[in-house]
């Protein structure tokens, strides 16, 4: 099959209301001129991603890019989420069409997108694959960092057509950023490990958001060289890189449970001085602007560490 017999085979997927992405995302295959209704932009993994104009029927299939998609002033444009989908709460009342592990195909094309936000470290290969066989354009949008949250909140500004809030509210997360990051510059730095787990223990490598928002309040990840995002750890690598602090992050009851855990090693720096935090904003792993409101929150239990660590041995 020749590559315009594969374009011309790509299926329609309702014969009432054909997706309205097929006609243009043909003529972008084919390389033909884009018709004027048609919108190129880039997303956040450099991707190159034709839509309709705005506005748009938009699908996310991510808690975190729903709650971007809302800061971005394009939240009225989603017709579709997956479950856990909790910020802001409008998009609690959203139609859900799924999770991270499977989607409902049939209900999706239902709904009639113009285009599908995923976010591709949590996406299921095999289901966006489907969705392009679609003829749905997606565009992938990705946090690694949190000085990442302002410019892809501009790029789905632009995407949605909402860059009259999306501007201003990425310029606010620059300076709240910038702000957080001189308040804690400069101080004594703490080392700590991230526990998001228990049997087996798991934590955070070097590529995330958490390890960044570590950073920002002036400590070091001790697991920070794992490029795994969410790499299992033993007992003795704990114990051998020895933290200052032990944050567990997760619901107060299973945060308190792990660190009750680690009492039975007192020679554990982190369990002689007592720097044990429970770390229950969950707001911290949603990759979202309020991820903000949480590192402000961890800098602040951090720094009170620091200050009661001047007076105990290291």
């Amino acid at each position: 099959m020749t590559f315009l017999d594969q374009a011309i085979n790509l299926p329609v997927v309702n014969a009432r209301r054909p997706c309205r992405a097929f006609p243009w995302l043909l003529a972008a295959l084919l390389g033909l001129v884009e018709p004027a209704h048609a919108v190129s932009l880039t997303d956040d993994t450099g991707a190159l991603v034709v839509t309709p104009a705005p506005p748009l029927r938009i699908a996310s299939l991510a808690p975190s890019t729903t709650a971007m998609l809302f800061a971005a002033g394009a939240g009225g444009e989603v017709v579709a989420t997956t479950e856990y989908s909790l910020e802001p709460p409008q998009a609690q009342r959203i139609p859900r069409i799924g999770d991270s592990n499977a989607l409902d195909l049939e209900r999706l094309v239902a709904l009639h997108p113009d285009v599908v936000v995923a976010w591709p470290d949590g996406e299921n290969a095999a289901e966006t694959a489907r969705i392009a066989r679609l003829g749905i354009p997606i565009y992938r949008e990705r946090v690694k960092r949190l000085a990442d949250l302002a410019p892809s909140l501009r790029r789905l500004g632009r995407l949605a057509g909402t860059s009259a809030t999306a501007e201003p509210a990425a310029t606010g997360i620059d300076a709240r950023l910038a702000d957080l990051t001189r308040r804690y510059a400069g101080l004594r730095p703490l080392s700590a490990l991230l526990q998001i787990w228990a049997r087996p223990i798991y934590t955070i490598g070097g590529p995330q958001p958490m390890t960044d928002a570590l950073r920002v309040c002036g400590a070091r990840n001790v697991f920070a060289d794992l490029r795994e995002p969410a790499p299992s750890v033993g007992t003795e690598a704990v114990l051998a890189r020895n933290p200052d602090l032990i944050i567990a992050v997760g619901s107060r009851r299973d945060a308190e449970t792990w660190l009750a855990m680690w009492k039975r090693f007192p020679e554990l720096r982190a369990v002689r001085t007592g720097q044990l935090i429970v770390m229950d904003d969950l707001r911290l792993t949603r990759l979202a602007p309020s991820m903000l409101d949480a590192t402000q929150a961890l800098c602040e239990r951090i720094d009170q560490a620091r200050h009661l660590a001047v007076t105990q041995p290291r």
